[in-house]
C-alpha cells in the first residue's frame, strides 16, 4: 500500500468546536440563536463534540454543551464580547463566533471562523429609534472588525457582501430537511396564510394584517391570516387569528397546511423562515429584501412584492391554483440548497482549514 493509500484510509478524526452566541432559543426570538442551536447539534450528530457559550441558559433537549457567560444591566451584548476575552479556547480545534468575536485577535485555536448573520449597517437604516440606530452601525463596526480578526469570514448572503466586500465565501444557514419537509399533511381545506415574525418592527405583520383584511378579503372572503407572533393587540382585522409562540412540531404542522407564507420585512440577512416554508411546501410571497432576494433567486422560486401590493400578490396566489402549485414546486426545490445536513459539511470543511 502507498503512503498515499495509507493516509486517505485513515479516519477523519472528529473535532471540538467552541461555538459564540449572545442569542439562544431558550432566552430570544432572534434567528441567529436558533440557527446556532440547529447548526450545534447537527455537528454533534456527526461525530463532533461541541460547545456554545451564550448569555442565554442552556436549550432543553440539545445535544451539545452549554457554557453560560451571564450578563446583566446596560450594554450587555457589549460586555459579552468583553467578557469572551477571559475565555481559555485552547483545548478546542475551532472556534465558530455568530457575534461578538471582534475582541479575539490573538490566536487561541487553530481555526477561527466567523459567521455573519447580515449586516448591522443595513438594519440601521431600517430600524426606528435613535438610541437603536447607534447601537446598530456600533454593531456594524464590530462586523467589520471581525471580519479581520477571524481566520476566515463567511456570509449567509451574497448582498450582505455590500459592508463587507472583501468577504467572499457565502454558506447559507440551514433547514433540518429530516423535519422541515412537506410530509404527509394536508393543506387547509380553506384558502390560508402564515405568517412568522412580530407584529411591529421590521417583520412588519401589522401592515400584512391590515393589508390583508382589505385587499384579500374582500375577494376571497373565506380567506384565513394566521401569525406566529407574540406581539400583536387584542383586537385584530377581520380574518386574522393570531397562534402565539409555537414548538417547532406545531410550526411545522402550519408550514405545510399554509397554502402560502408573507413575511414582509424591510430587512432580512437570509430570512430562515423563507427557507423553511419553501422546505415545506408552502408557496412564498415576501417584500424585496436582501434575505428574501437571495432565498427566492430574485423572485424566480417565489413572489417579491412591495409593501403596498402585498396583498394582490397574494390574492394571486390563492385564487390561482396553477400560480400556486408552480410557486410551491420552484420553493421546494430550491430550498435542496439550504438543507442544514449540507450547511454543516461546509462548515466542516473550513474547520479543517
Amino acid at each position: 500500500m502507498t503512503a498515499e493509500h495509507s493516509q486517505e484510509s485513515l479516519p477523519i478524526q472528529p473535532l471540538r468546536i467552541a461555538m459564540i452566541s449572545y442569542y439562544l432559543p431558550s432566552g430570544s426570538k432572534i434567528g441567529v440563536g436558533y440557527q446556532v442551536h440547529e447548526l450545534a447539534n447537527e455537528l454533534v450528530r456527526r461525530g463532533h463534540t461541541v460547545d456554545v457559550f451564550s448569555d442565554c441558559p442552556p436549550v432543553d433537549g440539545a445535544l451539545y454543551g452549554h457554557r453560560h457567560i451571564q450578563m446583566q444591566g446596560a450594554l450587555r451584548t457589549f460586555r459579552f464580547a468583553l467578557a469572551l476575552r477571559k475565555v481559555d479556547f485552547s483545548s478546542y480545534d475551532a472556534l465558530h463566533a455568530h457575534g461578538d468575536d471582534y475582541w479575539l485577535w490573538r490566536r487561541r485555536v487553530p481555526r477561527h471562523v466567523r459567521t455573519l448573520h447580515g449586516s448591522c449597517f443595513e438594519e440601521a437604516l431600517h430600524i426606528k429609534g435613535i438610541k437603536e440606530r447607534l447601537r446598530m452601525v456600533l454593531l456594524g463596526f464590530s462586523e467589520v472588525l471581525a471580519s479581520l480578526v477571524a481566520d476566515t469570514t463567511v456570509v449567509v448572503s451574497p448582498a450582505t457582501r455590500r459592508w463587507t466586500p472583501w468577504v467572499r465565501r457565502v454558506i447559507p444557514n440551514g433547514v433540518d430537511s429530516t423535519r422541515y419537509n412537506p410530509g404527509n399533511t394536508v393543506k387547509s381545506s380553506h384558502p390560508s396564510v402564515l405568517f412568522v415574525g412580530t407584529w411591529g418592527g421590521r417583520k412588519r405583520g401589522e401592515a400584512l394584517a391590515h393589508q390583508f383584511a382589505d385587499s384579500v378579503r374582500s375577494l376571497v372572503p373565506d380567506a384565513e391570516l394566521r401569525m406566529v407572533t407574540q406581539d400583536a393587540p387584542d383586537e385584530l382585522p377581520d380574518g386574522v387569528t393570531v397562534l402565539g409562540r409555537l414548538g417547532d412540531s406545531e410550526l411545522i404542522e402550519e408550514y405545510r397546511k399554509a397554502w402560502v407564507f408573507c413575511l414582509p420585512s424591510s430587512y432580512e440577512g437570509f430570512g430562515i423562515p423563507y427557507a423553511e416554508a419553501m422546505a415545506c411546501g408552502a408557496a412564498v410571497v415576501a417584500t424585496p429584501n436582501v434575505g428574501a432576494r437571495y432565498v427566492t433567486e430574485e423572485g424566480h422560486d417565489g413572489v417579491l412584492a412591495p409593501l403596498d401590493r402585498l396583498g394582490d400578490a397574494i390574492e394571486r396566489l390563492l385564487t390561482d391554483d396553477d400560480l400556486r402549485g408552480a410557486t410551491r414546486a420552484a420553493g421546494l426545490a430550491r430550498s435542496e440548497e439550504f438543507t442544514l445536513q449540507s450547511v454543516a459539511a461546509r462548515y466542516e470543511a473550513l474547520y479543517r482549514g
